[in-house]
């Protein structure tokens, strides 16, 4: 929920708009609720932020009894500096879990392994001993390639703990982790390809053309408008045709309809209840069809394997 908070998105989010947002998409049926420890600062400052605004959100927000509960994933990133494993990555998650105010996570995943020393095997294993200790019920990664998703598979498999998803960009801006093979090898293995910047960071969603851009830094799908704009007309002719959808909740469908699980922010209830309104309908495999052969296929940007 706050991902752009304190980076390229300085406006309009608050304790209030994101305990709207987190509100509104329990109530929407949306109950995968995606942080980590970097969010909402970064690096050099606000560390953990994210995940104590999400953590706030459900003391404030009881789910309601028979609802749809949240399910927490955070990750950790193992930097330059976080050589031993698995004492590293196990003081991340109890400091993660502590912010979130949870008992355990839901999922805990590897960020990147961009930056490690650690081969992906200890990493692997690392992973192994967090859900050993009973401070996360699953596990996982992102940003992993095939190769590397495989290793962890098996690595993973050998403690008897299944791998449950790899976390990428995947967008109609950025559908390399079809095109590459990534997708299919996640549904081989039974992992789960969790879709992060869905929207290409606002640029699928009708708001902005060639005469207004987005603001700030969004790398990700960040292409002209002259490639993006047939995209976004095809997303409002479908959305048209489906009942008034919106562009953006076209773009999800298709995600979701290629067996993906896009995960969009949301900074207040109106966006939530609006991300929500992707579900409980398909694209048919026609239109899917029309939206692959527009679909910009995206190159590897810096933290990415996958």
């Amino acid at each position: 929920m706050t991902w752009g908070y304190g980076s390229y998105d300085k406006t309009g989010v608050t304790a209030a708009t994101m305990q709207g947002a987190y509100a509104a998409s329990l109530e929407g049926g949306v109950n995968l609720f995606d942080t980590a420890e970097s969010y909402g600062g970064g690096l050099f400052g606000g560390w953990g932020a994210s995940e104590r605004f999400l953590g706030a959100c459900m003391l404030e927000s009881r789910p309601l009894a028979g609802g749809p509960q949240p399910v927490v994933v955070s990750k950790y990133i193992p930097l330059p500096w976080r050589l031993f494993e698995p004492h590293s990555m196990m003081a991340a998650l109890r400091a993660s879990v502590a912010r979130l105010q949870v008992e355990a996570l839901d999922c805990y995943l590897v960020h990147s392994p961009v930056a490690t020393f650690n081969s992906i095997r200890t990493l692997a294993n690392s992973l192994a001993t967090a859900v050993e200790s009973g401070l996360t019920k699953a596990v996982g990664v992102s940003n992993y390639s095939e190769a590397q998703l495989r290793e962890t598979h098996r690595v993973l498999a050998e403690r008897g703990i299944p791998l449950a998803v790899n976390q990428v960009e995947f967008s109609l801006c950025h559908a390399l982790p079809e095109r590459s093979g990534l997708l299919d090898a996640c549904q081989e293995l039974g992992v789960g390809l969790m879709a992060y910047s869905p929207l290409a960071m606002g640029r699928l969603t009708g708001k902005y053309s060639a005469a207004n851009t987005p603001k700030g830094a969004r790398r990700f799908g960040n292409y002209s408008f002259d490639r993006i704009q047939p995209i976004v007309d095809r997303l409002e002719l479908l959305g048209r045709e489906h009942g008034g959808k919106t562009p953006s909740q076209v773009a999800l469908n298709w995600l979701i309809c290629k067996g993906g699980i896009p995960i969009p922010g949301a900074k207040n209830a109106a966006q939530a209840t609006a991300n929500a309104g992707a579900l409980g309908w398909r694209l048919t495999e026609g239109e899917v069809g029309e939206l692959d052969e527009l679909a910009i296929e995206g190159t590897l940007k810096l933290g990415q394997n996958g």
